[in-house]
């Protein structure tokens, strides 16, 4: 694949974000990023009024701007990527975080992918994970600066001479020289997150039908989508780190299983999969343990799963809570132990938390609409012990469960 980066592109003089993303390349400006490293909100003001002494005012208004950016930069990327990295507010937004982008570079790494078009590409996260996994990339984004950004990136990685950036219209590539395609749409616009995927840019529809062009392929998407809005061919993952759920990933081709969902956990990588959407799980009764199955299980509908992998139940049809009356262990879910049931009333968990001397109370709620703070604030907690309460239904009716963590 031919290189065309350029090292540092001259920035038009009508682009001022464009102009002062060049400054910050400049030694001058790479001396001031560096120094601004450890620098706080507070003392914002009186860094720009000393760093104007002897700067200019427009490169150090870029310099703070890109210092704050790294900093909320470094929960996805790590502390040593993030303060070599270059981002826009968008891109620091809308990037994959690193743990993610790993796991799904090592996917493609496994089928033996050389080479992959990474449409739609950001900042690069996703090209640097592919890069670190030995696979050449070519990056796009229509963008200029932020094409510019990724290219720095990539630079500032030591990984250009395996990505390849082009600012240019995605719809617009010829993707067949690539081993396989990556699709990323903007899911952003001017009042916030977009919901319809056809409204993504591009739409949904258009990145479908690319990436069945290709050998292999991933499509990014919200966690949210609608299962209705994915398509039979694709296997569809759902993507958990730490506990939360991060996003969504539809694959094609050759390697994975078309109709299959799958829920994967990060950092431990545990994987839980179905070839198909599963029957409707039992309902019953609480039991002595409730398992609280991880976001990425319930997205990818595969609750049922866990019901029957510990012999347990719904406490309600509409309610993603298991129970059983053996205990269970699984990453796919947190245990508890639950000791009291009763109907949702303030007056008596308030008078059971008194007589329990419970001073620390943790709230899970799903299926009420009462505020866990609220529940705490009028709990007037007090006492040497903690338990936690979940708010919910069981069997329709508004419930409590006091419980605490297995384990």
């Amino acid at each position: 694949m031919d290189r065309v980066n350029a090292s540092t592109p001259a920035a038009p003089s009508d682009d001022p974000a464009r102009a002062a993303f060049a400054a910050l390349r400049t030694p001058e400006g790479e001396q001031l990023l560096a120094g601004l490293r450890d620098h706080g909100p507070a003392d914002e003001l009186a860094t720009a009024t000393r760093l104007r002494r002897t700067h200019p005012a427009e490169l150090v208004s870029a310099a703070l701007g890109q210092a704050r950016l790294r900093q909320r930069a470094v929960a996805k990327f790590g502390a040593e990527d993030a303060y070599r990295m270059y981002f826009t507010p968008n891109g620091v937004e809308q990037a994959t975080r690193t743990s993610v982008a790993a796991h799904r570079a090592a996917r493609f790494a496994g089928l033996g992918v050389r080479s992959v078009a990474d449409l739609c590409c950001g900042i690069g996260g996703d090209a640097i994970a592919l890069a670190r996994a030995g696979i050449s990339v070519l990056a796009v984004d229509r963008d200029p600066l932020t094409a510019e950004v990724a290219r720095a990136n990539a630079e500032a990685l030591g990984l250009a001479g395996l990505v390849e950036v082009r600012c240019a219209d995605v719809t617009e590539i010829d993707t067949a020289p690539y081993d396989a395609v990556f699709v990323d749409p903007a899911r952003r616009g001017g009042r916030g997150r977009i919901f319809d995927p056809e409204a993504y840019s591009p739409p949904l529809s258009w990145a479908t039908a690319a990436a069945l062009k290709a050998p292999r392929a991933a499509l990014k998407i919200a966690p949210g989508i609608p299962h209705e809005a994915i398509g039979p061919e694709a296997e569809a993952e759902w993507i958990s780190d730490g506990g939360d759920v991060k996003e969504a990933v539809l694959w094609y081709g050759e390697g994975f299983a078309p109709g299959a969902f799958r829920a994967t956990l990060l950092p431990a990588g545990a994987t839980l999969t179905a070839p198909a959407p599963l029957p409707a799980p039992p309902v019953g009764p609480v039991g002595r343990y409730l398992y609280e199955p991880d976001g990425a299980v319930i997205r990818a509908h595969l609750v049922a799963d866990i019901v029957e992998r510990c012999g347990g139940r719904l406490v309600d049809e509409t309610i993603a809570y298991v129970t059983s009356d053996e205990p269970y262990s699984s990453p796919y879910v947190s245990g508890y132990e639950i000791t009291d049931q009763l109907p949702f009333n303030m007056k008596r968990l308030k008078a059971l938390l008194r007589q329990r001397e419970v001073g620390v109370l943790t709230v899970k709620k799903r299926g009420s609409a009462v505020e866990p703070e609220e529940l705490r604030r009028r709990m007037k907690l007090a006492g040497p012990n903690a338990v936690t309460v979940f708010l919910t239904r069981v069997a329709g009716a508004p419930t409590m469960l006091v419980g605490h963590p297995l384990g």
